[in-house]
């Protein structure tokens, strides 16, 4: 039974929301002002007990759904011309929105100069310090200057 994250642009915060089944399409409102949430990508995990079957834990999960997403993504990269900066980083791209996550502001700027045409090697040279931190956003929305949002402990459901 998933518990699914979503962010109030305007409360600045975030919630959870507990569904019986896994419901990747419902986008509830925000229960403080009403507005529309977005659906954020939420750390899990998952429990078994002593002798439970693996595969059990997963129950209703879109598994041949997850496995064609990644079979278009393995395609893709195998044909990518590891010469062409503007590829690799329209596949980063693709593989962001696919998981849903948004990259940090550093990273940001690196896929923006490769998506320019600059050479991977050079830009990873120039921002060393700042790609080896989190390649991924923090909670928050792009590119923003806003604070990270509070965290709603209520759980409601979805």
């Amino acid at each position: 039974m998933p518990i699914y994250e979503f962010t109030c642009d305007f409360c600045n915060v975030v919630f959870s929301f507990f569904s019986r089944s896994v419901n990747t399409e419902k986008v509830p409102s925000c229960p403080r002002c009403g507005a529309l949430l977005e659906r954020q990508m939420s750390v899990f995990s998952v429990s078994r007990k002593a002798g439970e079957e693996k595969g059990d834990d997963m129950a209703g999960f879109d598994e041949a759904r997850m496995e064609r997403a990644m079979t278009e993504m393995a395609r893709q990269a195998e044909s990518l011309d590891e010469k062409d900066p503007r590829q690799s980083a329209g596949l980063l791209r693709k593989l962001t929105d696919i998981a849903g996550m948004r990259l940090s502001p550093g990273m940001e700027e690196a896929v923006r100069r490769m998506e320019a045409g600059e050479d991977p090697e050079t830009v990873e040279q120039d921002m060393a310090g700042v790609l080896e931190n989190a390649p991924f956003a923090a909670e928050g929305k792009k590119g923003s200057s806003r604070r990270p949002p509070v965290r709603d402990e209520k759980l409601y459901d979805l």
